[in-house]
């Protein structure tokens, strides 16, 4: 009883976070991917597609796709519908850096460590699963549904325009290829980067956060082949090659089989 009242407490005040506890309409639209897996780029690419006018920032990127994980019921309840909400959540029946700028972490703490830790889901990530249990929670179940659309990273990286178009077919958008362009421009890294340097101090995700590790990054793809060291790689096979080699992932330490290309659990749902 006390529980449900400090609940009902916070919500008056907006002083929650909506999380799992979110109500959901039948109208809505998700964002969905793994910590660190383009979801803020996406969320600009879509934000940007959907509301053409004014561009979109950090100041205003909350109110128009909204994040679960960080605003409260109140206010994401009051997103004007249809809403298109962004989660990390795993779906109900690079990272690194990214914990060490949320002072998850120690700059201290070994690389190959995190890497043991990650994949044991021993750190934040337990918030949402590990990646294995929260990219195959949603792909073993929503995978070729009608209301699934699963994009990768690299595809997006590498043809942007279209990828951005099958949001666009996937939403209902009638749209012109000016248009897809715009969106584009308007959320490149470059753009985004240049926004966090002015605006980093207003957007709740790194509001307070450290400012000498950048949120946007390099906007790239294969860096974990120079950046991890070949036991860490190994490790992150063996926890979940299988999973890895069915979304597409070359594996670098088995021979299983030949991988497609390398993929990224960005899903719009």
């Amino acid at each position: 009883m006390i529980w449900g009242l400090k609940r009902a407490v916070k919500y008056a005040l907006g002083t929650d976070i909506a999380g799992r506890g979110l109500a959901v309409y039948p109208d809505d639209t998700f964002i969905v991917s793994y910590p660190r897996s383009g979801n803020t780029w996406t969320r600009f690419l879509v934000a940007n597609l959907v509301h053409p006018e004014p561009p979109v920032t950090f100041a205003n990127i909350e109110r128009l796709i909204p994040d679960c994980e960080a605003m409260s019921s109140r206010y994401v309840k009051r997103v004007p519908r249809p809403r298109i909400i962004k989660s990390h959540e795993y779906f109900d029946p690079r990272y690194y850096d990214f914990v060490r700028k949320y002072r998850q972490i120690e700059d201290s703490y070994p690389l190959t460590r995190f890497v043991s830790d990650f994949v044991a889901g021993r750190l934040s990530s337990a918030d949402w699963g590990t990646w294995g249990e929260n990219v195959a929670s949603w792909v073993y179940t929503r995978n070729g549904r009608p209301e699934f659309l699963l994009l990768r990273y690299e595809d997006m990286l590498s043809d942007t325009e279209s990828e951005l178009s099958k949001v666009a077919r996937f939403l209902g958008i009638q749209t012109t290829r000016e248009r897809l362009i715009a969106a584009v421009e308007r959320s490149s890294a470059d753009r985004m980067r240049k926004l966090e340097a002015t605006q980093g101090d207003q957007w709740i995700a790194t509001k307070n956060k450290r400012s000498d590790i950048p949120f946007v990054r390099t906007a790239s793809s294969g860096l974990w082949k120079e950046k991890l060291p070949a036991s860490a790689i190994a490790e992150i096979e063996s926890g979940w090659g299988p999973l890895m080699q069915e979304l597409g992932y070359q594996l670098t330490t088995t021979q299983l089989s030949v991988g497609r290309t390398l993929l990224s659990d960005n899903c719009v749902v």
